[in-house]
């Protein structure tokens, strides 16, 4: 595959395209584009910025990432926990509403863009697995439950605080009384409209003789429905006129395509947002991997995790030159594409054409849509981002994992979003660097019969005395390797008659040069207690690093094929004969 090929797909997958493809496109399209409109007006809302540019976050970044994507189905666009993100970080370095917020969601985005593109061209998808599932559990939760507090002042009518969980509490303390009647009227009819339509729209329609297929999509489409009727009844009752806010003018017209407002931000404002864009990229691709590989398995289809990374960069550069903010990968939206029939990456051009007609011609029919039924909108749609039973399965399975996961989930909803996650990603490098730096260690004897060998704790097996077999269940490194020194030596001091110590090495896979430096130390620590240091098992990749070091020529013992050769090789040589 040319590297053309590799960075834009399309030159691969668009050769076979064809009318057939295209028709299962274009009503893919169709459905996503009735789902996207409403959740991309709440979602730039909920980021702090007019309603518009919830249309342009998913115009030119659809664009791009068709072009560049693996996956067949995934898109981005905006999401109810990246909105959020973009909110706390813009919020954080000018005033919400101002230009220069704006400004610096526009170049968070363009932040995230670069910063994945640059990891996707060094090939490092294997980010992806630098947040534990627990930790991300927990984060996400507690993310939702923030998000769900910041909506709520859209629900009672008067200003509340949501930053963290203790100032909304407080807030709502001070303002419950201030609630605007005709406001919650609007929110909590819109809200139960929404979940009866999700749960009783699909087998009211199978009943009327509905394919259930096209049933599921008019139901998941029900954000539109709602919006329509609340637009129809805001303007034919003037629900404006008693008090209920509304989205009010939205500009027509395509996304500005200029990097000028954010030129004109002080390189301080830039500098103050590098940190949360490294952190928003890191987990805007976690949930996007996670997303696509699953998409991926159930297709049997191919993915290239790299090209996914550097395709939603090049998506959140878009958006930060379309003066939009962060976009990811929607797991509701992606479903809905695959369950449209939605063939090929062209789903996102053409919902992207379908976006700017709304855009265009459509944008003044939203003046009269309540900023309450957007509030629904959203709270509806976070039952995806929670996991509560993952506190339970996670406390049963693994305490340290409980641990982190809370550690993850108290700091989000007491700190903020961008703390949280911080303290995630260090929570999961930490349990990982804890897990690691103890490996298991076995002493293991031969099976009789056999030429196996296993833990002496856990079978009936046989050793010999002057020999100590040992098995390591775990990579080599800085971390580790000091322990394992330590933990030979312990067993050598405890066994006098010990001549010969075997390392088994099948299930080590690195060797880093502070390991490296400890296995010299220990060869003649060992050497100098009349105790030789042989291998076993060196796996060949292992083996390349050793032959580039002085361990081999230096070491007292031998490297065997396998571990049974050594104590074949070892075992005439007693205590007595030497």
């Amino acid at each position: 595959m040319s590297t053309w090929t590799a960075w834009f797909p399309i030159l691969h997958w668009g050769r076979s395209y064809d009318r057939r493809a295209a028709l299962a496109d274009v009503t893919a399209s169709a459905v996503v584009t009735l789902l996207l409109i409403p959740q991309a007006l709440a979602y730039a809302v909920l980021a702090g910025l007019p309603p518009v540019t919830g249309l342009w976050a998913s115009m030119l970044p659809m664009v791009i990432y068709a072009l560049m994507c693996s996956s067949t189905v995934l898109g981005p666009g905006p999401t109810a926990l990246r909105s959020m993100m973009s909110l706390a970080a813009a919020g954080s370095v000018a005033a919400v509403g101002s230009a220069d917020f704006a400004a610096a969601s526009a170049l968070l985005a363009l932040l995230v863009g670069v910063t994945l593109l640059v990891m996707g061209a060094l090939r490092l998808g294997f980010v992806a697995h630098v947040l534990s599932r627990p930790v991300l559990a927990g984060f996400m939760t507690a993310a939702a439950l923030l998000i769900a507090m910041g909506q709520v002042r859209h629900l009672l009518g008067v200003p509340l605080q949501a930053d963290d969980a203790l100032a909304f509490v407080r807030s709502l303390w001070h303002h419950a009384h201030a609630t605007h009647g005709p406001t919650l009227a609007v929110g909590v009819g819109a809200l139960g409209l929404l979940l009866v339509l999700r749960r009783a729209a699909k087998p009211v329609l199978v009943r009327l003789g509905v394919p259930a297929a096209v049933a599921g999509l008019v139901a998941k489409a029900a954000p539109l429905w709602v919006m329509l009727l609340a637009i129809a009844l805001s303007h034919g009752m003037g629900w404006a006129q008693h008090g209920v806010a509304v989205v009010g003018e939205v500009p027509r017209g395509l996304p500005p395509l200029t990097v000028q407002p954010l030129l004109q931000l002080p390189w301080s404002v830039v500098q103050a947002l590098l940190w949360p864009a490294l952190l928003m990229a890191l987990l805007t691709f976690v949930e996007q991997i996670s997303i696509a590989q699953d998409m991926a398995a159930r297709r049997r289809e191919p993915l290239d995790a790299n090209a996914e990374m550097r395709a939603m960069g090049a998506a959140n550069v878009a958006a930060g030159l379309s003066a939009a903010f962060n976009v990811g990968a929607s797991f509701g939206r992606t479903a809905v594409v695959a369950d449209a029939g939605g063939r090929t990456p062209a789903v996102g051009l053409i919902t992207a054409v379908l976006l700017a007609l709304t855009a265009l011609y459509l944008t003044p029919l939203l003046h009269a849509l309540p900023m309450a039924v957007l509030a629904a909108i959203i709270l509806t749609s976070l039952g995806a981002l929670t996991d509560w039973g993952s506190f339970v399965r996670h406390g049963r399975y693994a305490r340290a994992d409980l641990a982190a996961q809370v550690l993850t989930f108290a700091t989000t909803l007491l700190v903020d979003l961008l703390s949280g996650l911080a303290a995630g990603v260090l929570a999961s490098l930490l349990l990982h660097v804890a897990r690691s730096s103890r490996p298991h260690i076995a002493v293991v004897g031969n099976v009789p019969g056999t030429e196996h060998y296993r833990n002496v704790l856990r079978h009936p097996v046989v050793t010999q005395p002057h020999i100590l077999g040992l098995r390591v269940d775990e990579s080599l490194f800085f971390a580790n390797a000091p322990y394992l020194e330590q933990r030979i030596i312990e067993l050598v001091a405890r066994q006098p008659q010990v001549r010969h110590v075997v390392l088994q090495c099948s299930a080590i896979n690195a060797i880093d040069t502070s390991a490296l430096e400890s296995l010299r130390a220990l060869n003649d620590r060992l050497g100098a207690a009349g105790v030789r240091l042989h291998l076993s098992e060196v796996k060949g990749p292992v083996m390349d690093q050793l032959q580039r070091s002085d361990l081999l020529q230096r070491l007292s013992g031998q490297v065997f094929l396998t571990h049974h050769q050594a104590v074949q090789a070892l075992a005439g040589d007693t205590p007595s004969q030497d």
